[in-house]
């Protein structure tokens, strides 16, 4: 898998030392993210520019943060982990599908290890603040939707990847269904007690699902928001 080029840099906001990005790093490949491609990635990946510039100086934490509108950029190790599960099935992951683009911080990550993500927010204000802040940076292989992520993207099926990051009680049938043959879907399924990564993939004869760890995600909701 080759790894795109670096974004269009851009200082002066929060702790951005390489010695602080290689902690992070560190601490991710303690925790068992293996995919150096992957690593690679979320070292170079601006996170200061996708948060609060009040909340700047904890961006290369592996924690989880607050970034309006009742979500949430998710902590790095989710970030790597599930990336490195999209990525590591036996079809190579081309043309992926994320959906809650948030920030944007999970799909500038996407689109430096795939050839083109499509990515959807159904919150308009988060969905035109990370398409604007992403083209600024330079990440010119994303396409962006604002509308109900349960409906995924039809008009751009199959994908070659899936990622989800929000939680529905249950997988919903439209995204299995805009799998490619061998490719995965990434998804928290559970309620606000408990929630779980799943790994599902399509074959041509069905679905194999894998349970993962144990996560805490804000829900899926269905709908759009102006």
């Amino acid at each position: 898998m080759m790894e795109r080029p670096p974004c269009v840099r851009r200082d002066g906001i929060g702790m951005t030392s390489l010695r602080t990005r290689r902690r992070l790093i560190e601490r991710l490949r303690a925790q068992g993210i293996g995919n150096q491609a992957v690593l690679s990635v979320i070292e170079k990946t601006p996170r200061h520019l996708f948060i609060d510039e009040a909340l700047a100086h904890r961006a290369y934490e592996d924690t989880a943060l607050p970034i309006g509108r009742n979500q949430t950029i998710s902590q790095p190790f989710i970030v790597a982990l599930m990336t490195e599960m999209l990525l590591d099935g036996d079809l190579e992951v081309k043309k992926a599908l994320e959906v809650g683009t948030g920030c944007g911080y999970q799909s500038a990550v996407l689109a430096q290890l795939v050839n083109w993500v499509f990515t959807i927010e159904r919150i308009h204000p988060l969905h035109e603040q990370a398409r604007k802040l992403l083209s600024e940076l330079g990440y010119h292989n994303i396409s962006h939707l604002n509308a109900d992520g349960f409906a995924g993207w039809p008009s751009n099926q199959p994908f070659d990847g899936i990622l989800v990051t929000a939680a529905p009680r249950e997988v919903p049938q439209l995204l299995l269904e805009q799998l490619a043959v061998g490719a995965r879907l990434v998804i928290p399924v559970g309620d606000s007690e408990r929630q779980e990564l799943q790994i599902i993939t399509r074959t041509r004869g069905g679905f194999d699902r894998q349970q993962r760890e144990a996560v805490r995600f804000v829900p899926m909701l269905d709908g759009r928001t102006r």
